[in-house]
């Protein structure tokens, strides 16, 4: 299974909801038609652009800046869904249903500039260009795979397996080569990790101690340096999936 993963991690970038560049999947020309309906803005960190719950009229493009993802149970338990920087296109689309609402809310965490982009203006581009439509298209079915590998984190692995995938998904979101191995290019508290996971900041605690103690990782400050990454990948092959 490991093998597996890292095949899929190759030859797809196993790309998380840490990056969403939808520039990426539009030609330039798309693109340009994209940008022609963008509303630019300055956003404050401590801010909000919407909240869970909220009526899903706008996506947002990152201009600049860095933008986390939250939601939280009914108990108080909180999740952080993902980390969204330059490039990347957030919100909720749901194609002819006028009725959708966010399901988490978007917190500004570096100041930066945002572009708002009306849902109905959208939906205008996908009705009257074709192939806009489709690479659009493209781009919502790899967020969908996206999404559907960290269920599959969470159903499947235990917290052990869960953060070594989580580790090495970042790696190809944030990775450095340095001279001990790869360096995620990324501040992230233990909380914030755990929250991320779907664990306690004492359980990815001693997970990152276990592991920095074997080798497998180096911890400066609040960035991970990846040394040994074929044994997050066994990690990853050693439990049932």
């Amino acid at each position: 299974m490991a093998m597996v993963i890292q095949n899929n991690i190759q030859s797809q970038g196993f790309v998380d909801t840490f990056n969403g560049d939808i520039s990426s999947f539009l030609s330039i020309d798309n693109f340009n038609k994209l940008k022609e309906i963008m509303r630019p803005k300055v956003v404050k960190a401590g801010t909000h652009l919407f909240w869970e719950g909220e009526k899903a009229e706008k996506m947002y493009f990152i201009n600049s800046g860095q933008i986390k993802l939250r939601t939280s149970t009914e108990a108080g338990k909180e999740f952080l869904l993902g980390i969204k920087e330059e490039g990347s296109l957030l919100g909720e689309f749901g194609g002819c249903d006028d009725q959708v609402f966010y399901t988490y809310r978007a917190e500004v965490t570096e100041s930066g500039e945002v572009s708002s982009i009306l849902v109905s203006d959208l939906k205008k581009l996908l009705y009257q260009f074709g192939n806009f439509a489709v690479e659009f298209m493209n781009w919502l079915g790899w967020m969908n795979r996206v999404t559907q590998t960290k269920l599959h984190d969470v159903l499947f692995y235990d917290k052990s397996g869960t953060l070594a995938s989580t580790l090495l998904r970042m790696s190809h979101s944030y990775g450095v080569k340095c001279s001990d191995g790869i360096l995620l290019n990324i501040e992230l508290t233990n909380k914030e990790i755990a929250d991320f996971i779907g664990s306690t900041r004492e359980s990815v605690n001693r997970l990152l101690n276990s592991w920095r103690k074997a080798g497998f990782i180096d911890i400066i400050g609040k960035q991970i340096v990846i040394i040994r990454p074929e044994e997050l990948y066994s990690l990853c092959d050693s439990l049932s999936c």
